[in-house]
């Protein structure tokens, strides 16, 4: 009970200004190019979401069944169905999202991409870039995974003289909350 108190306080305690502190314009501006940069690569579409913390509701859920580590999956894979990744037109949307009161990173990866990279292949590139989270090199840790979901969307939807023409569907912009 304590600990979920804890946990409780420490997310109520974080908010929006937390975000745009970790992650200051001058670094939304230099993230936003890298995702425009690589998807100039490839027909996927890549978006950033940085959150402070979960919502109040997310943490009254929080139990043996329920730990953190799957509120905050549950969390990526509700912004990856708000922000729309989802509904690209090759379905090869890629969520990198940020949960910056646990230093955590998840990746949510559209059907069109899971089809060609398994659930292992994502978890492995996650634990690679666990330790900037964990240092707080929250720059560091989002440009590896911009390059890292790059060179898996290159690899299996590379821009061909066809698609060229591919419009940029979401937002390069990180969205911080």
């Amino acid at each position: 009970m304590m600990n979920k108190l804890a946990l409780l306080l420490k997310h109520l305690w974080l908010d929006s200004s937390d975000s745009r502190r970790a992650i200051p314009p001058d670094m939304v501006k230099r993230l936003a190019e890298r995702v425009a940069a690589s998807e100039q690569r490839h027909s996927g579409q890549i978006r950033i979401c940085v959150e402070a913390s979960l919502p109040a509701s997310y943490l009254w859920r929080l139990d043996r069944k329920n730990t953190i580590k799957t509120l905050i999956r549950q969390r990526a894979i509700t912004m990856f169905g708000k922000l729309g990744v989802w509904d690209t037109e090759h379905n090869n949307g890629v969520l990198i999202y940020v949960l910056l009161a646990e230093h955590a990173l998840e990746i949510v990866a559209d059907r069109g991409l899971t089809r060609h990279v398994d659930a292992a292949q994502w978890q492995a590139m996650l634990a690679g870039m666990a330790g900037a989270f964990q240092e707080k090199r929250y720059e560091d840790g989002l440009t590896q995974a911009v390059q890292e979901s790059s060179a898996v969307l290159m690899a299996n939807f590379a821009r061909t003289n066809l698609s060229l023409n591919h419009p940029n569907e979401l937002p390069d912009t990180p969205l911080l909350q």
